[in-house]
């Protein structure tokens, strides 16, 4: 087994969450139209937000503003932002679906008494929410969304923070993702970093970032 896989080493495991546990972009997608239709703005393509997410609410619609009008317009991404946030906490769990895997793995780890945290770009409202509609908040024993500290992923704050709460070691500790933001603030933490195959990351190859490993589904992460 490759030695960053093995979870039996680990006490704290991190999880993103949009594109790691959950295919939420339908809901992220239905969302922002309807949001821009009540802005009087058009519409995108979900294959479009599909290349957006990842990066945070603010990150989500500052593409959307600068795609539309051919530059970065912060009044009107604010007011993108504000109305869209509204509108998806509304409908945070129409269509997002959890990924084949996830459950059998945070079962995996219940049973193995792993500290599991989710930590997204999201912000926490949303993020907390969106768990709690999908029967899986539990699993977790602390939540950190895009708005609950100062930086957000890339930055290895979240990371940091969260290790620190639960007071574990870089080599206690697991990340898992699916994106370039969560390998650079692993690697900024000092921490081993996994990434899905299947998730968000702006269009580009997951494998262009260096991560250290790069697996299908969660489930192959259960030792049997």
């Amino acid at each position: 087994m490759n030695l960053i896989a093995d979870i039996s080493q680990r006490q704290l495991i991190m999880f993103d969450l949009d594109g790691t546990l959950v295919d939420s972009a339908r809901d992220l997608y239905a969302s922002m139209n309807m949001a821009l239709a009540e802005l009087g703005r058009p519409a995108v393509t979900e294959s479009q937000v599909r290349n957006w997410v990842g990066k945070g609410a603010s990150q989500l619609c500052s593409c959307v503003i600068q795609y539309q009008e051919h530059g970065l317009n912060p009044e009107l991404q604010q007011q993108l932002l504000q109305k869209f946030l509204a509108v998806y906490q509304r409908h945070l769990c129409v269509d997002t679906v959890i990924y084949d895997g996830v459950l059998e793995f945070l079962d995996y780890c219940r049973a193995e008494k792993k500290t599991l945290a989710c930590v997204t770009n999201k912000p926490f409202d949303a993020a907390h929410g969106l768990l709690k509609q999908l029967n899986i908040l539990d699993r977790f024993a602390l939540v950190i969304g895009g708005d609950s500290l100062t930086h957000r992923k890339p930055h290895p704050e979240p990371l940091l923070h969260t290790m620190h709460y639960f007071q574990q070691k870089p080599e206690q500790t697991l990340m898992i993702g699916d994106s370039r933001n969560d390998v650079e603030a692993a690697r900024a933490a000092h921490v081993d970093c996994i990434v899905l195959s299947y998730g968000y990351n702006h269009g580009e190859d997951i494998h262009a970032c260096a991560p250290q490993m790069v697996i299908d589904s969660l489930a192959a992460l259960i030792s049997h």
